[in-house]
């Protein structure tokens, strides 16, 4: 079974930083398409940023180009997103998500396995 575990979320300030981190286990995640999204209050899960392991490859929302980073580390089974530059409109739960069933990485209905979230916050 699949198990996800994120964590790295907090309260900022605009134009700060944070790091979120995804824990995998149960999982094979080496060779594998993970993803993070982000949910804020009555909106639908957006795709955030995807990374496929055999090639390294990554997708951003436009909305994040040029200010996120998706990373892993396949020795610690760990799936990283780097978020400099944050706005208040970044501000939402951020979930982890693994298991990828194919089709469009932005569409979290291709994903099967999820992370219980981690609240990121950004004031003005």
């Amino acid at each position: 079974q699949v198990q996800l575990v994120e964590s790295g979320g907090g309260s900022v300030q605009a134009g700060g930083s944070l790091r979120l981190s995804c824990s995998a286990s149960g999982y094979t995640y080496s060779s594998s398409y993970m993803a993070w999204f982000r949910q804020a209050p009555g909106k639908e899960r957006e795709g955030v940023a995807s990374i496929y392991s055999a090639f390294r490859n990554t997708y951003y929302a436009d909305s994040v180009k040029g200010r996120f980073t998706i990373s892993k580390d396949d020795a610690k089974n760990t799936l990283y997103l780097q978020m400099n530059g944050l706005k208040p409109e970044d501000t939402a739960m951020y979930y982890c998500a693994a298991d990828f069933q194919g089709g469009r990485w932005y569409n979290y209905r291709n994903f099967r396995s999820w992370g219980q979230g981690t609240q990121v916050t950004v004031s003005s």
